[in-house]
């Protein structure tokens, strides 16, 4: 067979660095990032140009656009879409407060790795998470058998509805059918998986678990949150890599905007710091390599940047119709207003030159928003810290948002690392808290900004600022876009 050469990058579409052929004679070319594109024209706005010859060829004039009148946002109370509930596993422990705080602080949670021996490996660091406890959540048995990933998803989907106040005796007051779950993973069960292929290799398959596939699958974290809580609503999965927490986000919203489901609870969840996982990305040349100074290594936007920091984690949010919250009294903490997803239909690893892909997501985002471009003053960005996908980015932004002088871009992962399908999910919290506060998180690591990202980025320093409309942006490998849009809740 033909050998696949990658000249990417991950989720962000990565950087994958030059290397000297090895045994196998391949090598991989690096990428430089991207260049400026100085004009670029969406679908809709396009002009047809036609060409004919002979005596009948007839000019055919192009119609203008009709005038587009102001964006409006939706005011139907049970398709209105608030949050009222939040949950998370991260580095900095599963107390949302105290995830926030250390964002504000700085503080990277970035750590050598010691949950197996990465002695011999090139990278030897990570978003590790520690001390995490399921107490509580999962009784020891079945804590014992689950893989990272669901243990995650279970504890950040409990708490998540704990804070919504839709603990068991709340729920048993619901109906419990019109309660879905979609929490998506881009990994699944990676520990179980290549436990199971190690027991197949070394021991023959008599020796496989019976619990190898349903712990491997990636449907199994909202499948066995559904059996914890009783939710018998919308339930499956979205692995679409490293965009799949925003895709369950928008997915989740539109059940309840079609009158399938008064709530959903809905996010990411990823468990990929083990050794398959670590060293896949290694093959990819996609992580950074900075093992003498683990905690500067995610630097976005830095000219300095060599590669993304593998994270880990879950982030849930509890999400639900306006009328239903108001019907129960649930206490609101932000809005929902909309989303796109978008595909780059351009390569597996690689963004789109143009940027289209990205940017028009961002567009179609505001539109099912109802929200003009103006009025976004705060971009949690995706930005992972790779020399083309950090580009790329901006250079989307930049075409949507003509004026950025009043917009605000930060980068969640230069502190916690790059989680994968649970990054959408992590990083919509911090928006979220971001929103709620008056703070954002400062992006640190920031010591030679590229020359063209020209937005404020908060450099290494957290910043008051008061978020009228938010956007957060995920993109994975696939060339698979996605973009959320929340604001703060106005009854």
């Amino acid at each position: 067979m033909a050998g696949i050469v990658l000249s990417g990058s991950c989720s962000s579409r990565l950087l994958l660095r030059d290397r000297e052929a090895g045994s196998n004679g391949a090598s991989l070319p690096q990428y430089n990032g991207l260049r400026a594109v100085d004009t670029m024209h969406l679908p809709s706005s396009r002009t047809p140009k036609l060409s004919c010859s002979g005596p009948k060829c007839r000019t055919i004039r192009a119609m203008a656009s009709p005038t587009v009148s102001a964006p409006k946002r939706e005011t139907d109370p049970k398709k209105r879409i608030v949050i009222t509930g939040m949950g998370l596993v991260s580095v900095f422990g599963s107390d949302i407060d105290n995830f926030y705080n250390k964002l504000l602080e700085g503080e990277s949670g970035i750590t050598q790795i010691d949950k197996f021996d990465a002695t011999n490996y090139s990278v030897r660091f990570a978003g590790q998470i520690r001390d995490f406890s399921s107490k509580g959540y999962i009784d020891g048995k079945n804590d014992r058998r689950l893989d990272d990933c669901w243990r995650y998803c279970l504890v950040a989907g409990r708490r998540a509805l704990d804070e919504a106040n839709l603990g068991s005796e709340a729920l048993e007051k619901l109906d419990k059918t019109r309660i879905g779950v979609l929490v998506g993973t881009g990994m699944g069960g990676l520990t179980a998986f290549s436990n199971g292929v190690e027991a197949l290799i070394q021991k023959g398959y008599k020796k496989i678990t019976p619990f190898f596939i349903p712990y491997s699958i990636t449907n199994m974290g909202s499948a066995l949150l559904a059996i914890d809580t009783g939710l018998m609503g919308p339930n499956y999965s979205i692995s679409t890599a490293c965009a799949t927490a925003n895709y369950c986000f928008y997915a989740a919203a539109n059940h309840i905007r079609r009158g399938e489901a008064d709530i959903m609870v809905a996010g990411g969840t990823e468990a990929a710091v083990m050794p398959t996982g670590i060293g896949g990305f290694i093959a990819c040349r996609a992580l950074s390599q900075r093992n003498d100074e683990p905690k500067r290594a995610s630097r976005p936007w830095d000219k300095d940047r060599d590669g993304f920091v593998m994270g880990e984690g879950c982030g849930v949010l509890v999400i639900e119709s306006l009328d239903h919250a108001m019907q129960r009294g649930a206490n609101i903490i932000a809005e929902y207003l909309g989303g796109a997803v978008t595909c780059d239909a351009h390569h597996m690893t690689d963004p789109r030159s143009d940027g289209l892909g990205v940017s028009s997501c961002i567009s179609k985002s505001l539109e099912d928003a109802g929200v003009s471009p103006e009025e976004v003053n705060y971009v949690n960005a995706h930005a992972t810290s790779t020399l083309a996908g950090d580009l790329a980015e901006v250079n989307a932004i930049k075409k949507v948002f003509k004026n950025t002088s009043e917009i605000k871009m930060n980068g969640t992962k230069s502190m916690i690392g790059h989680g994968l399908g649970a990054a959408g999910g992590l990083e919509a919290i911090a928006t979220v808290k971001a929103i709620t506060t008056g703070w954002l998180h400062p992006t640190i690591n920031q010591d030679n900004l590229e020359p063209e990202v020209t937005i404020d980025t908060v450099p290494n320093v957290k910043k008051q600022h008061e978020v009228n409309v938010a956007i957060s942006n995920s993109f994975g490998f696939g060339g698979h876009n996605s973009v959320v849009v929340f604001a703060p809740f106005k009854p």
